[in-house]
């Protein structure tokens, strides 16, 4: 069995991981100056079908044009506004095709009350496939009606044979 059956396909900093170098986890991302294992994009993953046992899949949230010295774009990556709902398809269908049956795709999704970020309903639309399990968490951020909410959305990949009758009507 390989050693590396954990996907974070878009590392980042590395944040919320306690151990931010975990031996059975492979960390990419196609920005150099976060250091990941391999420099790839999340949209276009370079491995098998079901090469993992779970997947992490934090893409960048904010939506804005392109700057090449954003410090934003530096720290957390960014969204181009003409492509970001096809990007995020295009990243979680790569996540989802490399996680082996039964195996769990967590997605991290951030939306700020201010700057009209995209909500919970459009981004599961986006994605097409609805979670097992959500957590919502919400920041204020210290000014009057401006709130963060973390989004963290469970999966698992179960094969078509097997999911419940009742869960395909």
């Amino acid at each position: 069995m390989n050693e590396k059956f954990i996907l974070d396909a878009c590392c980042g900093s590395r944040m919320f991981w306690f151990n931010k170098n975990h031996p059975n986890t492979l960390y990419t991302d196609k920005r150099l100056e976060v250091n990941p294992d391999i420099q790839m994009d999340f949209m276009d993953l370079k491995f098998d079908d079901k090469s993992f046992k779970l997947v992490i899949f934090d893409p960048p949230h904010i939506i804005q044009e392109y700057n090449p010295d954003s410090f934003i774009l530096k720290s957390y990556g960014v969204l181009n506004p003409k492509t970001w709902k096809s990007d995020i398809k295009k990243g979680f269908d790569e996540c989802w095709r490399v996680l082996e049956d039964y195996g769990i795709l967590i997605f991290k999704w951030n939306s700020r009350d201010w700057d009209k970020r995209t909500k919970e309903d459009e981004i599961i639309n986006i994605i097409g496939i609805k979670p097992l399990i959500k957590n919502v968490i919400t920041k204020d951020a210290g000014l009057k009606r401006n709130y963060s909410k973390t989004y963290w959305f469970v999966f698992m990949k179960i094969p078509e044979d097997k999911i419940a009758k009742e869960m395909q009507e």
